[in-house]
């Protein structure tokens, strides 16, 4: 092993950097340590010959349950999570609601607030489009994308937009991090882009003005919750 590879064991043995993978694995941990308890017999043949006596689908599905019965409602990172599972995902306007800093702030009025992808040199100005389904891309796609678009996109997977993106001035992201595809994409074309964020009162069509000096999350950051979050102002 060489001296920077990382020891055998010190991966799984680490504390787990946020709540949600925390309560994962601490309910993993005790299924699987009563399971063993139950059934009996050598490791290694109830891992290989018994896995779904050890740990069944309907296993995983409860813990689910039993975490969103807590109230707790997953970040969602694409459009279609809210469309199929409804139940399970945070809403955008839930999110707008209780996200702190939007509406008139130092006689300015905030009207997003969102992850920077990557530091720029100055704020960056469009017009709001909102680019929510394959009809959009295509009619932008025929039609053409009009000078200035700022792209105001649910979806982070970067796949509905793939066509058309690098054609906006700016993207402003309802899910994902900055790491996520589309986060990836717009670094790569040098597009100002906020993940994660939360849009208050916003419509088609606004003049805005995106905050792409704000600073870029760092991975201990999000495990902190310190993040800040960069903003978007309505051009009076």
């Amino acid at each position: 092993m060489s001296e920077t590879a990382t020891p055998l064991g010190v991966k799984w043995g680490a504390e787990e950097i946020t709540d949600v993978v925390r309560v994962y694995h601490s309910a993993l941990r005790s299924l699987v340590a009563r399971r063993v308890a139950e059934l009996g017999g050598d490791w290694t043949a109830l891992v290989f010959d018994r896995q779904f006596d050890l740990l069944s689908e309907k296993d995983t599905e409860q813990i689910e349950r039993d975490l969103l019965d807590t109230g707790y409602r997953f970040p969602f990172s694409a459009e279609i999570s809210l469309r199929e599972q409804p139940d399970k995902y945070k809403r955008p306007d839930v999110a707008a609601a209780d996200a702190g800093g939007l509406g008139e702030v130092d006689g300015r009025f905030v009207v997003a607030l969102g992850d920077n992808v990557s530091q720029g040199t100055g704020s960056v100005s469009g017009k709001v489009t909102f680019v929510s389904s394959p009809e959009a891309v295509i009619d932008l796609l025929t039609e053409g994308v009009p000078d200035n678009t700022v792209a105001v996109i649910d979806d982070s997977g970067g796949t509905l937009t793939a066509p058309i993106l690098d054609q906006f001035k700016a993207v402003i992201c309802l899910g994902g991090t900055v790491r996520s595809h589309l986060g990836i994409l717009t670094r790569e074309y040098g597009i100002p882009c906020l993940m994660n964020a939360a849009i208050g009162d916003l419509s088609e069509g606004d003049e805005v003005e995106i905050e792409a000096t704000a600073p870029v999350p760092s991975q201990e950051e999000y495990s902190a919750g310190q993040v800040v979050r960069a903003r978007v102002w309505r051009v009076q």
